[in-house]
């Protein structure tokens, strides 16, 4: 009877360790995604000055880290990331998975950073993720949208994206469908 006693106190104290223990690896990724985020914007505003008054007015952001390799005809990108609502401030953390076909070699790290022009878009965004259908490699142009967008590409009606590639060298052209998504695990509290 001891031994059940013991045996189920011990079981629950290591339940507890192992919850707890979770719980700080999910704000440690959460605190990793922040800090990503933060020194991603300053570099976008280091090469885009007027990304930063854009950003600050628009409805909301997201930013993301990508990993993208190409080897032959097989293209894939996997990150994670952080949308945040310019209003409230409410932080949503997410993550990213493509796949594509196409001729190419190389390997690729880069952020991608979304500015949603209004709330529709932005909601849109967290509650359905987006897909996209073409690897952004060129430098972007804003053509007729002005200097606040200087750099950024329209990817649906308000919506707005910048690319900069960290490191990695990579020659290729490709189509990809890329899909974002919540992080079920970090936006539970």
């Amino acid at each position: 009877m001891k031994l059940k006693m013991i045996a189920s106190i011990l079981a629950l104290v290591l339940l507890s360790a192992s919850a707890s223990s979770a719980a700080d690896k999910n704000e440690e990724k959460r605190e990793k995604s922040r800090k990503m985020a933060a020194q991603t914007l300053k570099d976008l505003y280091k090469l885009q000055p007027t990304s930063e008054a854009a950003i600050q007015k628009s409805a909301g952001y997201a930013v993301f880290n990508n990993m993208g390799t190409n080897l032959l005809l097989l293209s894939t990108a996997r990150g994670a990331g952080i949308a945040v609502d310019t209003k409230t401030k409410k932080e949503t953390f997410m993550k990213m998975i493509s796949a594509g076909a196409g001729l190419g070699v190389g390997v690729k790290d880069y952020r991608v950073i979304f500015m949603f022009a209004n709330n529709k878009a932005l909601t849109q965004f967290l509650d359905s993720g987006w897909s996209g259908s073409a690897q952004t490699d060129a430098a972007a142009k804003a053509g007729s949208s002005g200097a606040a967008y200087s750099g950024a590409v329209e990817v649906a009606q308000g919506v707005w994206v910048y690319q900069i590639t960290k490191n990695g060298l990579a020659l290729q052209v490709t189509l990809q469908g890329t899909k974002y998504y919540k992080d079920d695990n970090l936006n539970k509290k």
